[in-house]
C-alpha cells in the first residue's frame, strides 16, 4: 500500500462536544463557582466563575429585550476586556451571531464589514490611541445625533440599530454598556428559553479575513467548531483548574478568542488579560504578577519580550506552556522561550480563521526537536493532506505542497458568499489552506510557506521561510523577512529585510558571507536591508506584501507579463 501523507488522528482521542457553547459554559461555571476565572489587569477587575456566570446571564438578557435574536449579528469593535468575553458568551448563549471587528479598521473598513453581514447591534471602545471609534461611527452615522439609543436609521448603515459604548460619558444616540447590563436580569427566563432552541451547529461567530486583495470574507463559524477546537488546544497543552494562562493577543482574532479565551473556559482555566492591546512590559509584569502558567504569543511578541531591556527584572518561573503561533515561528526564537522563559512545554499551533483556528499542533510531550522544527500533528477528528497545487494528487512524504484539511473545524462558509466558499472548500469538504507544507513519514507537519510567497529564481522554486530561519542563527539577527521581487533576467530575485539585535551593526557584506558555503549560491539574497521594525496587521502579522510594494517602488521593478 502506497503511503500518504494524509493523517486521520481522530480515533485516539475523546468524542466530539456536541453542547453549544453557552450549555458548556453554564456546566463548566457551576463546577468552578468559587474559583477564579478571569483577570483583567489594566482594569482592575477580578470575576470568579459564579460572577462571570452572572453577568454572561445579564447580558444575555439585554441583549433579547434590546430586540435581538437567534441569528442576528451584534459586533464588538473593541481590543481585549471584560466586556468582551461577556460579548462572546452571552451572544453564544441566546444564538446572536458575534461579529469580530478589528480594531485597526478605518471608516470604509469598518461600513464595509457591517453592511456586508447586516449587524443590528455594535459594541465599541470609544478611542484607543490615535483611533477615535465614536467618531468614525458618528461619520457614518450622523443621524446618532437625533435618535434615542435603539433607534438608529442610518443611510450608510440601514440595518443598524443600537450602538453601546464602553466610555463613561453619554453619548447621543448610544447606550454606556454599564447602563445596557441594567436592562438585564440574571434570572430571566426568556434566556433559558431561547438557549433551549439552539443547535450545535448554528453559526455563532463571522471573523473577517482577508489577503493582499479584495474585499475582506466574513468567515462564519458554529458552537461546534469553535468549542471543539477551543478544548483540543487546551488538551494539547494539558491546561487544568490550576493553570493561569496570560493573553496579551487581541480578542477580534481566533487567536485569542479561541486559543486563549475557549481553550480556558473548556478546561476551568483562568484567563488573565495584561493589557487592552499588547504591550511587553505589561505582559511581563501580569505573568509575574498573576504568576501565570502559560503565556500566549506570535513570535513578534515573544522577540519584544526577550530582547526589552528589563526581560531579566521579572521572575517568570511559574511559565510552563503557551502556544506560539499566527506567523511561522522561527527555531532560535522557539529554543529561547523555552530556555529563557521556562516555557519547556509550549506549543505551536497552526490553522487559520477558516477552520476555527487550528488544524496541527504540536503537544507537551512532542519530543523538543519537533516542537521547535514543526508545527506538530493533525488534531483529534481532523484530517490533513498534501498535495501538488497544481494537479491536486497527494504527494510523497516530504515534499512540499499545499495544506488541505478536513473536519469538523471547517467553516459553516463565507458569509452571504457561496463563490468564494466553494473556492475555498472543495466538494469533498477539504479546505484548501493556500499554505505551502511538508510532512513526515510520523505525520509532523512543517509549514514552507505561502503558494503565493514561493519564489521561482531563474527555474528554481526558494521557500523564503528556509532562508529565513538560517539568517536567524547569525549572531547579529534579530527579526528577518525574506521576500521575491521582480527581475528582468531571473523572474525573479530574493530580498532580506532584518532588524539588527540591539547595538549591533552588521552589514551587507557579513550577512553574504555568512552564507556562503552554507546555502547555495541561488538562495543567497541579492538585496539585503536593515530596518527598524516590518510592516504588521493589529494581530502582529508581518505583510509581505508591503515589503515587496516598498522594494519594487525602490528598485523600480515591476513584474513581467506573462501567460
Amino acid at each position: 500500500m502506497a503511503l500518504t501523507t494524509s493523517h486521520d488522528c481522530g480515533s485516539r482521542e475523546q468524542p466530539l462536544i456536541t453542547q453549544t457553547l453557552g450549555e458548556f459554559f453554564d456546566a463548566m461555571a457551576a463546577r468552578q463557582d468559587a474559583r477564579e476565572a478571569l483577570v483583567s489587569c489594566h482594569q482592575g477587575r477580578r470575576l470568579r466563575w459564579r460572577e462571570l456566570a452572572a453577568e454572561v446571564d445579564t447580558l444575555a438578557s439585554a441583549l433579547l429585550r434590546s430586540g435581538l435574536r437567534r441569528g442576528d449579528r451584534a459586533g464588538i469593535w473593541a481590543h481585549n476586556c471584560v466586556e468582551w468575553v461577556l460579548m462572546q458568551l452571552a451572544t453564544a448563549k441566546v444564538g446572536v451571531i458575534l461579529v469580530n471587528i478589528n480594531p485597526a479598521y478605518r471608516v470604509a473598513e469598518v461600513e464595509y464589514a457591517l453592511n456586508k453581514v447586516g449587524c443590528k447591534a455594535l459594541v465599541l471602545m470609544p478611542e484607543f490611541r490615535t483611533s477615535d471609534y465614536l467618531g468614525m461611527m458618528r461619520e457614518l452615522a450622523p443621524e446618532l445625533a437625533h435618535c434615542a439609543p435603539g433607534e438608529l436609521r442610518a443611510a450608510r448603515l440601514p440595518e443598524l440599530r443600537l450602538l453601546v459604548h464602553l466610555g463613561e460619558t453619554d453619548e447621543p444616540g448610544m447606550l454606556r454598556f454599564d447602563d445596557w447590563m441594567r436592562r438585564g436580569e440574571p434570572g430571566d427566563a426568556e434566556v433559558a428559553r431561547a438557549a433551549r432552541e439552539l443547535d450545535a451547529h448554528d453559526p455563532i461567530n463571522i471573523q473577517f479575513t482577508s489577503g493582499t486583495t479584495g474585499f475582506p470574507k466574513g468567515a462564519t463559524l458554529t458552537h461546534s467548531n469553535i468549542l471543539n477546537n477551543g478544548y483540543f488546544i487546551g488538551e494539547a497543552m494539558r491546561l487544568g483548574a490550576d493553570d493561569r494562562l496570560c493573553i496579551p493577543v487581541p480578542l477580534y482574532h481566533c487567536f485569542g478568542m479561541v486559543l486563549g479565551n475557549l481553550a480556558c473556559i473548556t478546561h476551568g482555566s483562568t484567563i488573565v488579560y495584561p493589557n487592552s492591546a499588547f504591550d511587553p512590559l505589561a505582559t511581563l509584569q501580569a505573568v509575574q504578577d498573576e504568576r501565570c502558567t502559560g503565556l500566549h504569543g506570535v513570535p513578534t511578541m515573544f522577540i519584544a519580550m526577550l530582547d526589552h531591556p528589563r526581560f531579566r527584572d521579572f521572575d517568570l518561573s511559574t511559565l510552563r506552556t503557551g502556544i506560539m503561533a499566527g506567523s511561522p515561528c522561527p527555531v532560535e526564537v522557539m529554543k529561547r522561550v523555552v530556555g529563557d522563559m521556562h516555557q519547556s512545554q509550549i506549543t505551536i499551533a497552526y490553522g487559520m480563521t477558516e477552520t476555527s483556528p487550528v488544524s496541527c499542533q504540536s503537544s507537551t510531550d512532542t519530543p523538543l526537536e519537533r516542537r521547535v522544527s514543526t508545527v506538530g500533528r493533525v488534531q483529534p477528528h481532523l484530517e490533513v493532506k498534501i498535495v501538488d497545487p497544481a494537479g491536486g494528487d497527494t504527494v510523497a512524504p516530504g515534499t512540499p505542497g499545499e495544506l488541505c484539511t478536513r473536519g469538523y473545524s471547517v467553516m459553516h462558509g463565507y458569509w452571504g458568499d457561496e463563490q468564494r466558499t466553494r473556492e475555498a472548500v472543495d466538494a469533498d469538504g477539504w479546505m484548501h489552506t493556500g499554505d505551502l507544507a511538508t510532512m513526515d513519514d510520523e505525520g509532523y507537519v512543517n509549514i514552507v510557506g505561502r503558494i503565493k510567497d514561493m519564489v521561482i529564481r531563474g527555474g528554481e522554486n526558494i521557500y523564503p521561510r528556509e532562508i529565513e530561519e538560517f539568517l536567524y542563527r547569525h549572531p547579529m539577527v534579530q527579526d528577518v523577512q525574506v521576500v521575491g521581487v521582480p527581475d528582468p533576467k531571473y523572474g525573479e530575485e530574493l530580498c532580506a529585510w532584518i532588524i539588527p539585535r540591539p547595538g549591533s551593526q552588521p552589514d551587507e557584506q557579513a550577512i553574504r558571507a555568512f552564507c556562503q558555503g552554507q546555502i547555495a549560491h541561488y538562495k543567497i539574497p541579492r538585496y539585503i536591508r536593515f530596518v527598524q521594525s516590518f510592516p504588521l496587521t493589529i494581530t502582529g502579522k508581518v505583510q509581505k506584501f508591503r515589503i515587496r510594494d516598498a522594494m519594487k517602488a525602490e528598485l523600480g521593478v515591476q513584474e513581467a507579463h506573462s501567460a
